[in-house]
């Protein structure tokens, strides 16, 4: 293959098993072009390709087509809730994906890549000398860890079970990295170090705000990469990036919102359908009415006077109406509510998502448990009381909002974008 180093071109690549990261896509892709340059867009497609489509942003399908069954395999066996002895992808659709991107980077003279855990560019990248920007890894980089931040994974199926070892462990083992690392020696391109440097890029965009993380911007920006590491990765601090999908709010949606009794809304889309179900009944006994994000899940069997079972919801007109926001704690969602001054109960079914939760924890304006107290135990409905009933939390997430709004997340994560262009070519 003839190695693409001097293309000046943008690709965004969403992994649409995720609502999360294609509507990160579509903010960057619209801050894009708010400079005047429109970047491609690539996926595997998948469960929330309609994102792409309701945002009038066109795309094109790159290698084998993931379907809704393949994106829930991939939930269940992503990084961080999956065995560690798996990638997510077969060794097939690793080879598959890093050939089409590569050749579809090359054809279409790609300098960057920008993507939202579409894990397969950390091979194609190499393999056409592009760049990497990713933004997936949130607030999960090393700088935090470092700084021993990383709490206690949540999930019973964790592979780790202490902060000491969250905190030292990631960049020191492989954990998901051999089908990555086959392919890689196939292909001749560099190995996967560690599983903390899977979801790294050579520029990894930091997208939540340095007083919400507890580490100055100048200390994260000037880490270097040591044993673990690439050694040419790279952190920048954006800021928060948030969806505002391009969806309208159902005349039905406003009007429950507009009655009585207080709302709490429940948006925990990458979950399974049995937590959310634990999650509604636990909430009932508060005397509030509650509206679900049922997305993709068939939860109709929910609905009644006090609860309303909706589709893909633009979370930022919910959340600021909202009592409450109950999530699995993915950044976006976390910093929709924070952007609303909404408190947060977070339900974290990874690892990413326990350290956005804790981090608002830190702060004071949410809790969290995990998803075993939340099917088992009592403790979902006296959090939430808890939340609902001290004014504490809703000042506290104000004050979160309050710091957001004066932010551009998306408008820094564009020039950190084009600055990636000016980044040495990559040289396998």
């Amino acid at each position: 293959m003839v190695r693409n180093i001097l293309g000046n071109g943008i690709c965004l690549l969403p992994h649409c098993a995720y609502l999360s990261e294609t509507s990160r896509m579509i903010e960057i892709y619209r801050a894009l072009r708010s400079r005047g340059v429109t970047p491609r867009v690539a996926t595997y497609g998948g469960t929330y390709e309609s994102a792409l489509r309701a945002a009038g942003i066109e795309y094109d399908l790159v290698g084998p087509p993931m379907d809704a069954d393949r994106c829930a395999r991939f939930l269940r066996e992503q990084p961080s809730s999956g065995w560690i002895g798996q990638s997510a992808y077969s060794d097939a659709e690793l080879r598959a994906y890093a050939l089409a991107e590569a050749e579809y980077f090359t054809r279409h003279r790609i300098g960057v890549a920008v993507t939202g855990f579409a894990l397969s560019t950390v091979l194609s990248t190499r393999l056409a000398g592009v760049r990497l920007v990713t933004e997936h890894s949130a607030s999960w980089v090393p700088p935090m860890a470092e700084r021993g931040l990383f709490p206690a994974p949540s999930s019973p199926n964790a592979f780790i079970r202490s902060a000491w070892l969250a905190n030292r462990l990631p960049s020191r083992v492989r954990f998901y990295c051999g089908g990555f690392n086959r392919i890689a020696r196939e292909l001749g391109v560099p190995e996967i170090p560690s599983v903390a440097a899977l979801v790294l890029g050579d520029l990894t965009l930091v997208t939540e705000a340095p007083e919400v993380l507890g580490v100055p911007a100048a200390e994260i920006e000037s880490w270097r990469p040591g044993r673990g590491f690439r050694p040419e990765t790279r952190l920048r601090v954006t800021g928060p990036l948030f969806a505002h999908l391009p969806v309208p709010l159902p005349p039905e949606v406003d009007a429950f919102l507009s009655a009585d009794p207080p709302v709490v809304y429940v948006a925990i889309t990458s979950s399974p359908p049995a937590l959310i179900r634990a999650v509604v009944h636990a909430l009932l006994p508060l005397g509030v009415r509650v509206l679900v994000a049922g997305t993709v899940h068939d939860l109709a069997d929910l609905a009644d006077d006090r609860v309303m079972v909706a589709g893909v919801l633009p979370s930022h007109l919910v959340m600021p109406r909202a009592a409450l926001a109950v999530t699995a704690g993915g950044q976006g969602s976390v910093q929709t509510a924070m952007s609303a001054g909404t408190p947060l109960l977070g339900i974290p079914l990874q690892q990413e998502q326990d350290l956005n939760v804790t981090l608002i924890e830190r702060r004071g304006a949410g809790r969290w448990l995990t998803p075993h107290h939340a099917t088992t135990t009592t403790r979902l409905t006296a959090l939430a009381d808890d939340l609902l009933t001290d004014p504490r939390y809703r000042r506290a997430a104000g004050e979160i909002g309050a710091l957001y709004a004066t932010i551009d997340g998306p408008a820094n994560a564009a020039t950190a974008i084009l600055d990636g262009l000016q980044l040495p070519p990559v040289i396998p």
